[in-house]
């Protein structure tokens, strides 16, 4: 594996991590019920983000088949 692709491979690991712990706070603000509505959508928003970020990455790894 090149150097581009371990460093494609950390970022996705690190991502995913967040998307998981995103997941997680949403879960108990939403089980708590302490939360308030614009903090919940910019948290939701912020792992949507994540996972479209993680989805392109991931894309970056995929070598390009000719048509």
């Amino acid at each position: 594996m090149n150097t581009s692709h371990a460093l494609l491979h950390q970022r996705i690991v690190e991502l995913e991590v967040e998307h998981r712990d995103l997941d997680a706070v949403i879960e108990t603000l939403v089980r708590d019920g302490r939360h308030e509505e614009l903090q919940l959508r910019r948290l939701k928003k912020r792992k949507l983000q994540l996972k479209d970020n993680i989805t392109l990455l991931k894309m970056q790894l995929i070598p390009d088949i000719p048509a």
